[in-house]
């Protein structure tokens, strides 16, 4: 029996396809003007990370119209990123994620040239940043954003528009993600929104070494415990295959003697590299709002983006776009120092450590000097042995009420200023 219902809608949705023909839609009446589609070919731009985020921006500039991309990544392809990261093939692995990245749209998109730079963010200088229009960032590290941010705030100067660098940066966890646009010096930065970051998961020293009962356990206990036991000083390095075999090779044993299911290579490399499973929708949603903020900056024909946008996938399609207000103490963007309480009969110790779970602050390995004279270093190692027991003395004996103490750390490009009122 022929379903005439059936035929009937087969061929509507075929007119309707139809309509929906890229050619049939562009009308020359709204059609960009040339001088328009030329400023955008013309416009460098530099996009930050060749990951899950950073295929999809890479994807949408050179189809939006952009020809001049460059991309930095100093990562290369592992399988476990095929499955979201669709520049790259299983031929890739291991090559270098913005090499590879960069040959497959230059074959695939006629007129665009994008070019790879296998390096750190920290290897380029101001002036490779200074030759860029603007810059998006997709990015999996704080750390990397925070140099990034501090270096394009610090390079503005007011008297010179030119060296004001817009960046657009896109983040993603899992369902969330986030976009936002940093004008340096006109909006709020990157380190402004630092107490709006959740801290990473830690699990307590005593139950890793006692009592596991998790396969993250036995993978903390393997890089935290047992790693500087077999290699001494020498530093894990988290982007070599190698350590993270012999990681999970640890780990695997130690959960077989506890009868723990669930420690995977993949798992391995998430705890080690505090990495959240990425989900592919995530990134295209990300990507395609730093792109339209990137093509809306680039041709200034619409509003841009009134500066944070959130957005959740966990239970629906959510979003909610906010302005992110300044911090006037801000230790990058502004000119005051951070003003905080703290009380005088604690140690320097102490203070360190409330420093590092500090939301807005969260620094790692932070050294300490007063005038110019330094309380706490954490290097060379003979400065920081003769100036180690000042982390037992009360802060009090150190510096008095209001002394505007700097506050440097290792993995940071910039110091604080810190005004202490002790209590």
């Amino acid at each position: 029996m022929v379903d005439t219902q059936a035929i009937a809608d087969n061929e509507r949705w075929s007119g309707v396809y139809k309509l929906l023909d890229r050619n049939s839609l562009i009308h020359p009446e709204f059609e960009p003007q040339e001088e328009i589609k030329e400023f955008i070919k013309s416009c460098k731009i530099l996009v930050i990370g060749a990951g899950g985020l950073g295929c999809e921006i890479l994807k949408n500039l050179a189809l939006s119209g952009f020809s001049d991309i460059h991309v930095i990544d100093m990562d290369t392809i592992d399988v476990s990123n095929l499955n979201r990261q669709f520049l790259f093939r299983r031929a890739d692995v291991g090559k270098p994620k913005a090499v590879t990245a960069a040959t497959f749209i230059n074959k695939r998109v006629q007129g665009v040239n994008v070019t790879p730079h296998y390096c750190k963010i920290q290897d380029k200088d101001e002036e490779f940043y200074q030759e860029f229009a603007l810059i998006i960032c997709g990015l999996d590290s704080i750390e990397a954003r925070r140099w990034m941010n501090a270096t394009l705030v610090g390079m503005r100067d007011e008297v010179n528009p030119d060296t004001i660098k817009p960046l657009i940066d896109g983040g993603t966890e899992g369902f969330k993600g986030q976009a936002r646009v940093i004008i340096p010096g006109m909006t709020s930065c990157y380190e402004c929104s630092m107490d709006m970051l959740s801290k990473p998961t830690g699990f307590p020293l005593c139950t890793i070494a006692n009592t596991p009962r998790l396969p993250e356990h036995c993978i903390e206990w393997a890089s935290v415990l047992e790693w500087p036991n077999k290699h001494g000083d020498r530093k894990m390095d988290t982007d070599d295959p190698k350590d993270i075999q012999w990681l999970y090779e640890t780990a695997l044993a130690r959960a077989k003697q506890y009868n723990i299911q669930g420690v995977t290579y993949s798992l391995t490399q998430g705890v080690v590299k505090n990495i959240i499973p990425a989900i592919a929708a995530t990134n295209a949603i990300i990507a395609a709002s730093c792109c339209n903020e990137a093509l809306k900056i680039a041709t200034t024909c619409a509003k841009n983006l009134n500066n944070y946008m959130m957005y959740s996938g966990n239970d629906s399609v959510y979003t909610y776009t906010f302005e992110h207000q300044r911090k006037e103490d801000c230790p990058v963007c502004s000119n005051s120092a951070t003003k905080l309480d703290f009380n005088g009969e604690k140690t320097l110790e102490e203070f360190m450590d409330y420093l590092k779970e500090k939301p807005d602050v969260q620094l790692k390995k932070p050294s300490f000097s007063l005038g110019g004279k330094p309380l706490y270093m954490q290097a060379p190692k003979q400065l920081e042995e003769a100036l180690r027991p000042n982390l037992a003395k009360p802060l009090k004996e150190l510096f008095s009420n209001g002394d505007e103490i700097v506050i440097t750390d290792l993995t940071l490009p910039f110091s604080m200023q810190v005004v202490i009122t002790l209590i």
